[in-house]
């Protein structure tokens, strides 16, 4: 992938069969894969892989390799692989030669013995998902993003070819490799999978650059926030809240935790975190009560967090986060990633390896107290009339740094504000041992988000996390 990076990009063959290129929406998702013909399924071991039939939006097709000892041999598939559903006519697709798959899934034994549940899925550009034990999808992850956010058009690198190892009899780990390739850049990537309550997927990418890039985005995630318990005006809707995840979280390499609540803005929102070898970051669904989404099909309590860990040094740079407006679910509307200082330049090189953690509680454990909740409103007493400079933020934090003290312990708000002023505030101790910050705040100009930074502390230090939020627009 070095040397291809010296070359120009070569896109994938425009020839494409017909009958596939033609299909539409209804018609690709009417087929399926034979689970019959898994690869793997008669070898006894733990994996079995089932292929995406090409088609409507998938017309670049992808190559996939098994590897047995060292050597690489391909994979192919043809219509025999698949069950064509109505209103497809089987007998169209049956001498049908395919040019490749869409993607593939890995399959394994996650949540019974009994049962090989969908593992991790490779579809679309280098766009991938994976889950922990109990968990349904929701976010998804990339190999790569390029030019995410800026005023040019962004650029999509694709996995072009997979090669898997073929799993030994009982092994509790895949491997796999990838090629990565667009006009800008080419990539390989290993990927190790390690299935468990939390599944961690260990990456080591290698990436190099045939053109100038100016936004470079590492280990992106891609997740939908549509409303919440801090952000839900304009929808009128039964369920109380509706995001895959409710929060980015950072870990410093310093420790300190910084949570950031996720919102659907009035305009698209860009936050930039500035760190040196950060310790972590990653997509959070903390919220894990049904009572608080009351949705029983998308099951979004049981939606997957995603935490990124950095094994080599990173370097400096920025966690950026980027809010997008969303009128409905169906939109992948948040995107967070990391994006080097330096080195984004024609002819650089980079190496990030890293592992990611799916599932229900990957973040890493921690003596401070969380932000369980944050809800907004209008400021002032509840008889007051709406001022669109004023307005209250409650913040919530729960943990054992807070839940053994007393109500008349010393606990204070460490707050620092940007573009925006302090009306009233005050901090409470709720029943159960979760305590709340209260404010009302007053900001300098409508047009001008506030940008707010709090924790608790105890005595001049800090028990909790570091809550940070943005507010613009009408939340």
């Amino acid at each position: 992938m070095k040397e291809k990076a010296g070359r120009s990009y070569e896109p994938a063959s425009s020839e494409f069969p017909e009958v596939l290129a033609k299909l539409t929406y209804d018609q690709h998702r009417a087929i399926r894969f034979n689970p019959d013909r898994s690869l793997w399924k008669d070898q006894g071991g733990n994996y079995r892989l089932q292929a995406f039939h090409p088609g409507w939006l998938f017309k670049e097709p992808v190559e996939l390799f098994e590897v047995v000892d060292g050597k690489a041999r391909p994979v192919h598939f043809t219509g025999a692989d698949f069950i064509y559903g109505e209103p497809l006519v089987p007998s169209d697709f049956k001498d049908i030669e395919m040019p490749g798959i869409a993607g593939f899934r890995l399959h394994h034994p996650l949540n019974t013995p009994e049962y090989f549940d969908e593992l991790i899925v490779f579809l679309g550009a280098s766009y991938f998902r994976s889950l922990g034990k109990g968990n349904v999808y929701g976010l998804s992850a990339r190999g790569l993003a390029v030019d995410t956010a800026i005023a040019g058009p962004e650029e999509f690198p694709r996995f072009s070819r997979f090669y898997l190892e073929r799993p030994a009899r009982g092994a509790s780990e895949m491997r796999l490799y990838a090629e990565l390739e667009s006009e800008r850049v080419t990539g390989a990537y290993q990927f190790t999978i390690k299935p468990g309550a939390n599944t961690v997927v260990e990456v080591d990418a290698r990436i190099f650059l045939r053109d100038d890039v100016q936004r470079l985005g590492i280990a992106p995630l891609t997740s939908m926030f549509l409303f919440g318990e801090n952000d839900r005006v304009g929808f009128d809707d039964y369920r109380p809240e509706v995001h895959d995840n409710d929060g980015l979280l950072i870990l410093r390499r310093n420790g300190q935790r910084l949570w950031r609540p996720l919102r659907n803005p009035d305009a698209l929102a860009l936050s930039f975190f500035a760190e040196e070898a950060p310790a972590g970051f990653g997509l959070l669904q903390r919220d894990r009560s049904f009572d608080h989404y009351q949705d029983t099909e998308a099951k979004y309590q049981r939606r997957p967090s995603l935490w990124i860990e950095p094994v080599n040094d990173w370097g400096k740079g920025q966690v950026m986060l980027a809010e997008i407006p969303a009128d409905k679910e169906i939109h992948d509307n948040i995107v967070a990633f990391w994006v080097p200082e330096a080195g984004t330049e024609a002819g650089s090189e980079h190496r990030f390896t890293y592992r990611m953690i799916w599932g229900r509680d990957p973040e890493p454990g921690t003596e401070l107290a969380k932000v369980v909740a944050t809800g907004t409103g209008h400021g002032g007493a509840a008889a007051s009339d709406p001022d669109p400079k004023l307005r209250k933020f409650v913040v919530e934090f729960g943990g054992d740094a807070l839940s053994g003290l007393g109500a008349d312990a010393p606990v204070e708000p460490r707050l620092s504000l940007q573009k925006g002023s302090v009306k009233h505030s005050f901090v409470q101790r709720l029943e159960g041992g979760t305590w709340r910050a209260v404010l009302d705040i007053e900001r300098d100009d409508e047009e001008i988000p506030v940008e707010f930074i709090l924790a608790l502390q105890l005595n001049g230090a800090d028990i909790t996390e570091t809550w940070m939020y943005q507010w613009s627009g009408q939340s």
